[in-house]
């Protein structure tokens, strides 16, 4: 099985699991790129996965759809429109034609009933997560608390560290910024983002990457880290019980920062 990428609007990523002649499409925003794909690439769609409600990962549904009637696997916790197989935490997804089984893990935050797909292939395990966890960031909290949105960040660390995650928005390097302002001294911070950098230059993404890199680099998992929380500290003028009440501050933090 091969994953492949195909970008959409500003900084979405669109996935694709590819068996063959057979795609599955994640979190398709807009059809017009998976239905160009498909015909270029002479292949049939097998199935939809959606994360979460927003619609730059599911207003592509609808015309994909129309030409391609098939399952549609999504969070039952969420009003989406075409949803065929509602999903809710410790669901399998068995994909049609392809040799891996997901699994479902909810990761309300973002928005109240989102949730991500994980799996192993080749020995490696996969996880889709939609905007829950970028890199070197997590998502915002529109929906859900502070609470729930690291509650779900720690079930995704908890997977074992070589996991490459898909996110579905290129924001790595502004994540980065802020990252390098509250943890200058991280030798690691710093060589991910001269490697980032590179990246970007040659208009490459920097998606996916592994569990084991955002425990290392990604400030929002780093709270327990005395540079991450003195910075937040600083910050909210105040002290600060504890990663969880650091990541609160962070995130706030980080919705205003430029």
């Amino acid at each position: 099985m091969d994953i492949q990428t195909l970008r959409a609007f500003e900084d979405n990523y669109i996935w694709l699991l590819r068996d063959g002649h057979r795609v599955v499409v994640v979190d398709p925003g807009d059809e017009t790129p998976v239905l160009q794909y498909l015909a270029d690439e002479n292949a049939s769609l097998a199935a939809i996965l959606l994360t979460h409600h927003h619609g730059d990962h599911t207003g592509g549904v609808a015309g994909l759809l129309a030409r391609h009637p098939v399952p549609v696997y999504g969070p039952a916790g969420e009003p989406i429109a075409g949803i065929t197989v509602p999903l809710r935490e410790g669901d399998t997804v068995d994909l049609p034609g392809f040799q891996i089984q997901l699994r479902v893990i909810d990761v309300p935050g973002h928005t109240r009933g989102h949730i991500a797909y994980y799996g192993v292939t080749q020995s490696q395990g996969v996880l889709f997560c939609g905007d829950t966890l970028f890199g070197c960031g997590c998502g915002r909290l529109f929906e859900g608390t502070a609470a729930q949105m690291w509650a779900s960040l720690n079930k995704l660390t908890a997977l074992p560290g070589d996991t490459r995650a898909y996110c579905a928005h290129e924001y790595t390097q502004s994540n980065l910024r802020f990252a390098l302002a509250l943890e200058p001294g991280n030798a690691a911070l710093q060589a991910r983002a001269a490697q980032v950098a590179q990246l970007r230059a040659g208009d490459r993404p920097t998606v996916p990457f592994t569990l084991a890199e955002e425990l290392e680099t990604n400030p929002f998992l780093r709270g327990a880290q005395a540079e991450v929380a003195a910075a937040a500290e600083r910050h909210s003028g105040a002290r600060l019980s504890g990663a969880e009440e650091v990541f609160a501050v962070l995130r706030e933090w980080k919705n205003s920062y430029r």
